[in-house]
């Protein structure tokens, strides 16, 4: 993995902050990934914390910032199947970030459902 963001050539963990439009709150949940490239492998990671827009993984596996993934998670009961691309790795914290892509109005606004139940 390399330390790189997509978007912005500063990769400081405000700046990431600073640029996101939905609110993240922690939450803890496994994310399997559907990689037809390694469909023996079982892909999986654990949240760190997930908005709306996307959400923190921690995850062993070495990922390319504006790698497309295809991801399926249960938050709470919901279930998702979501796409979304690497938007920014952490090398030393095992740590990627993914911006949720062609995400439905209803699986978003189901999405912030959850995450507003997580936040009380």
């Amino acid at each position: 993995m390399n330390s790189n963001s997509a978007d912005v050539r500063s990769t400081g963990q405000d700046d990431l902050a600073n640029r996101r439009t939905e609110e993240r709150v922690p939450a803890r949940f496994e994310v399997h990934f559907n990689d037809t490239q390694e469909a023996a492998k079982a892909l999986r990671a654990y949240s760190l914390n997930v908005s709306a827009g996307g959400l923190c993984l921690r995850t062993r596996r070495a990922y390319d910032v504006g790698s497309p993934v295809r991801m399926d998670m249960v938050v709470e009961g919901q279930a998702f199947q979501l796409q979304g691309v690497i938007a920014w790795v952490r090398d030393e914290s095992e740590a990627i970030g993914v911006r949720f892509t062609d995400i439905s109005e209803k699986d978003r606004s189901r999405l912030q459902s959850v995450i507003d139940s997580l936040k009380r």
